[in-house]
């Protein structure tokens, strides 16, 4: 902020000020079209105080001994697209962090903010530019100054009005007349991390007056007793600024609107390879060292040398090694092959990967990626996923894999295998149906059944949006234990072991989808419509091997909505049947199903039933389910104020099914995300008269 006296504040409005600043704001947020930049960030880190668990933190480094500050400089070519589309591309790298990783990737989308738009940091901060602001936002009009050019700069304090993770507080300066921002610095918070973020744009009439120029940044990361400083200085050089035109605010339609490609362009372009500088990174540098950083490069410099002359080989080696299995064991962790492809794991020994049920107790999930881009932009993926429940004793896992082999028309085949739910037979179906009111399932010795499942589908985009998906669904389940049904006789029917071979057609329609191609690749990527999907398959007794026979068929209308002020709608409708119930068979629905290894919508939690016993999803032939999760940074924690202000959104669940003996059965919850766990509370209804509680907690830290 500046220090040179200013102007008489009396006879201006700073709610007149910011009403035009809220006005012009959309307009400057699409002001510029495309730019390439040049972009120097100079990272400065200091470990305050570590422990083990620091580890759990993505891209943070293993420290170096007792050593606790560190400098890490990076040269990038940074490219624009709009509305927001970022491609930053490390060109040149150096500093003294070992395997030259930083303090936390979170911290590069503070290089990536428009300060015109609604929202910062990708939704996650509310701007005080934002035009519904004042709701949360108090303005103070601090000074007047004279700018460059002869304008008025007014200098604007914003303060929360409750304290949350969704608010920021600090200053900007305006230009009057044109209502373009000068400075910005803002404190907030995101995840794991607190910054104050200092940004300084172009002058008025400049071609880089609605974009940054510089920033500093000032951070902490605070997690489970460990804090990290870092401080952020970044230049932005620009080689080109397209400007749109009043006449291009909004764009002419193109023949296909959907296809986005031209937005994507250049992250498909060829770019140099990262280079690791040390003696001559100088020709990037855009900031001058200090004397403190130089010490820093000393200092790093001497260290090396003294480890290689009195570390023994052997010793170095083993260090080396069991620092890999416990960097393996205790974090995020990234193989990439050379022409074998790039393999994921999430943590083995991570706490945050924990869930919590009254009716299910804990379970614990692990997930692996694997991915190669063959000729052609051909694509192979590989999703193995496993998990552990604690109470039932249950392995759960499955793994998902699909190769497009005709990438631009989405042509390719699907595998999923796994091993499925425990559930009991058709032969149950009869006795469950003639219980007049909601079913007692202890008076009950249900025989279960194992399951292992494949499906293998071929899937090909007919048109944009339209997915025709042909294939087998095999099951194969044998008796989970012996034991027979206290008032059921399964008689000669009951072989403990049963197969079905089913083929199965399967529809998707999203209307509008938007897309872009990478390459032959085509990538889809949102639609303002929802999806439906139509699922048959059917299976046929003696083919391949099955000893039975059913037909199921099922609809699902899946539907996000975004809303104004980072509120978003999620719906679900959906409904299903077996139609062939002459011979043994199993009622397992796929869009209605417990999911032992579940993805939520924005949790794990929307979506699904909460709390109804998981022997209800076997209980009948068909069913008829709603599910809708409304999701709002602010709707009833903001009075409780500073016990609440890690709460990042709140969201209200509503989940309805009708079904043989339940007609209906509902629940309604209540629920918070933080970004290290997220926690709802439901309240469940059968046939209006038998009501239960329960509440779901998961730990998804770094997982989102």
């Amino acid at each position: 902020m500046r220090d040179v006296p200013s102007l008489d504040i009396t006879p201006y409005c700073v709610d007149s000020i910011m009403n035009n600043v809220s006005f012009y704001a959309p307009f400057y947020e699409t002001a510029i079209s495309e730019y390439d930049a040049d972009l120097y960030v100079k990272t400065k880190i200091d470990v305050v105080r570590k422990n083990l668990l620091l580890r759990y933190l993505p891209a943070m480094f293993r420290p170096r001994g007792n050593v606790r500050k560190y400098i890490l400089e990076t040269y990038s070519d940074l490219h624009y697209t709009a509305p927001d589309i970022y491609d930053q591309r490390v060109k040149a790298i150096t500093g003294t962090t070992p395997r030259l990783k930083g303090a936390s990737a979170n911290i590069l989308r503070y290089f990536n903010i428009n300060v015109y738009s609604p929202a910062l940091l990708k939704e996650k901060l509310i701007s005080p530019i934002n035009k519904e602001a004042k709701k949360y936002y108090k303005y103070k009009l601090e000074r007047v100054d004279r700018g460059v050019g002869g304008h008025l700069e007014f200098t604007i304090r914003f303060i929360p009005k409750s304290k949350s993770y969704q608010l920021v507080r600090g200053y900007l300066i305006v230009s009057d007349k044109v209502w373009s921002i000068r400075e910005l610095e803002f404190f907030g918070r995101s995840e794991y991390l607190s910054a104050t973020c200092y940004i300084r744009l172009g002058e008025v009439g400049n071609s880089d007056e609605f974009l940054p120029l510089d920033y500093h940044i000032d951070a902490t990361l605070r997690f489970m007793w460990n804090k990290v400083v870092g401080t952020y200085d970044a230049v932005m050089k620009y080689d080109d600024i397209e400007i749109k035109k009043t006449k291009d605010i909004i764009p002419p339609q193109k023949k296909n609107k959907y296809d986005l490609t031209q937005l994507y362009t250049f992250q498909f372009k060829d770019t140099t390879k990262v280079e690791k500088k040390e003696d001559d990174f100088s020709e990037y540098r855009m900031l001058p060292l200090t004397k403190d950083e130089e010490v820093l490069y000393d200092e790093f410099e001497a260290d090396k040398d003294t480890t290689m002359k009195v570390v023994d080989t052997k010793k170095k080696k083993s260090a080396a090694f069991w620092g890999e299995v416990g960097d393996f064991l205790i974090s995020d962790y990234t193989l990439d092959l050379y022409d074998v492809g790039t393999v994921k794991f999430s943590p083995l020994l991570n706490p945050f990967l924990l869930s919590y049920s009254g009716s299910d107790g804990f379970t614990y999930k692990h997930k692996i990626k694997y991915s190669r881009v063959f000729s052609n932009d051909r694509l192979l993926r590989v999703r193995p996923t496993i998990g552990y429940n604690f109470k039932r004793k249950e392995f759960y896992w499955k793994a998902y894999s699909d190769f497009m082999y005709w990438p631009k028309k989405r042509v390719g085949f699907q595998l999923n295998v796994g091993n499925g739910n425990r559930i009991y037979s058709s032969e149950v179906l009869e006795d469950l149906k003639n219980e007049t009111d909601t079913i007692q399932f202890e008076k009950y010795e249900l025989n279960y059944f194992k399951n292992l499942y494949v499906d293998f589908m071929n899937t090909w985009e007919v048109v944009n949006g339209l997915n025709i998906d042909f294939g087998l669904s095999a099951n194969k389940r044998t008796s989970a234990a012996k034991g027979v049904l206290d008032s059921i006789n399964l008689g000669e029917k009951f072989s403990g072991r049963y197969v079905s071979v089913a083929p199965r057609i399967r529809l998707a329609w999203t209307p509008g989808q938007y897309y872009y191609m990478n390459g032959d690749r085509k990538v889809n990527l949102y639609s303002k419509y929802p999806t439906f999907v139509l699922d048959w398959e059917r299976s046929i007794k003696g083919f391949l091997g099955a000893t039975g026979a059913h037909e199921r068929i099922e609809l699902d209308i899946q539907y996000k909505i975004p809303l104004t002020m980072m509120r978003t709608l999620y719906t679900r409708l959906g409904g299903g049947m077996f139609t062939n119930q002459e011979q043994l068979y199993f009622v397992d629905f796929v869009y209605f199903a417990k999911n032992n290894l579940p993805a939520g919508w924005n949790d794990d939690i929307g979506g699904a039933f909460q709390i109804l016993d998981r022997r209800w999803y076997n209980a009948s032939q068909w069913y008829i389910r709603g599910n809708m999760v409304y999701e709002a940074p602010f709707l009833l924690l903001p009075h409780l104020r500073k016990y609440t202000r890690s709460v990042i959104n709140e969201r209200i669940y509503v989940n309805a099914l009708v079904m043989n003996q339940l007609q209906p059965y509902i629940e309604v919850g209540y629920g918070i995300g933080t970004h290290v766990f997220d926690f709802g509370v439901f309240v469940s209804n059968s046939n209006w008269k038998n009501f239960k509680m329960g509440a779901k907690i998961t730990f998804e830290l770094f997982n989102r």
